[in-house]
């Protein structure tokens, strides 16, 4: 297990990523785009208020704002780090030279995921200071915030895995990375849409109750965006719950379906990694 992690390939991987010029303006855009966001909010709610105050419920406002925002950052910004990390081997001609080394098809597939993911544990801690603010006018609890880090990791992970194995199946680059930020479009917007059309068509039965639609469960059950909204409004989840007529938690289908996504994915880049050699049958 030692190997897996701690191996010359990591530090390689390591050095390249976090020594790039690229990685530091990486930062500091993502930074800026929060803190705009955060400044922005509290200086409107300030005006729009009759005493010039920024109250603690609109302090729980900012931070829903703050929690989806970098739901959507980690979104936009992880397909495009893993799409392209054994593709860009490949197009560059050095992946058959890495396939020579004693590196085991397991140890490349995760330094690479380690090495990505590790960029974006950077990124997301690198907000802490500016969710203090959060905390200045109160009205969110520190469990809330462990939550979102959380969240936003174990997204980084599933998407990453995702990300490199389309990387690991698909030649080039661009087509890997079109294919995996179009796999986040068909989990996240695929998913919105199915749901709201189901609800939308849920109807009330012949003596007048709602009619239940299981379906419209199992659609929320692969959208981020619903499952981290309940977090904030457990009303809501309780009405998805009720409409479907699924008492089972949203959160916990959503953690194992996208936990079987990410292990499949990540064993499917370890298997297509070598080339399978055709052996010849002999007569």
């Amino acid at each position: 297990m030692r190997q897996l992690f701690i191996n010359p390939m990591l530090n390689k991987e390591f050095k390249l990523r976090f020594r790039s010029f690229k990685s530091f303006i990486g930062i500091l855009c993502y930074l800026m785009a929060i803190s705009i966001v955060v400044i922005g909010f509290i200086y409107f709610q300030s005006r729009m208020s009759m005493n010039g105050y920024f109250r603690p419920n609109e302090s729980r406002t900012m931070f829903m704002i703050l929690s989806f925002l970098q739901i959507i950052l980690v979104l936009f910004i992880t397909p495009g780090l893993t799409g392209g990390l054994i593709s860009g081997e490949r197009e560059k001609q050095t992946l058959s030279m890495l396939l020579t080394t004693e590196q085991s098809s397991t140890s490349i597939i995760l330094s690479k995921l380690v090495s990505s993911v590790s960029y974006l544990l950077l990124l997301i801690l690198s907000s802490l200071p500016i969710y203090s603010f959060v905390f200045l006018f109160g009205g969110v609890a520190p469990t809330d915030v462990l939550m979102i880090f959380g969240y936003s990791l174990f997204l980084v992970f599933v998407f990453g895995s995702i990300g490199i194995f389309f990387s690991t199946i698909i030649r080039k680059t661009i087509v890997s990375m079109v294919t995996a930020y179009g796999s986040v479009l068909v989990l996240v917007g695929g998913s919105l849409f199915l749901f709201a059309l189901t609800m939308a068509l849920s109807g009330v039965s012949s003596n007048g109750t709602p009619s239940t639609n299981p379906i419209a469960y199992f659609m929320a059950m692969f959208n981020p965006g619903i499952v981290l909204y309940g977090h904030f409004e457990p009303r809501m989840m309780e009405e998805i719950l009720s409409l479907t007529g699924i008492s089972f938690p949203l959160w916990i289908s959503f953690i194992i379906t996208y936990s079987i996504l990410a292990i499949l994915a990540l064993f499917g880049s370890i298997w297509k990694l070598r080339p399978r050699m055709k052996t010849r049958a002999r007569g």
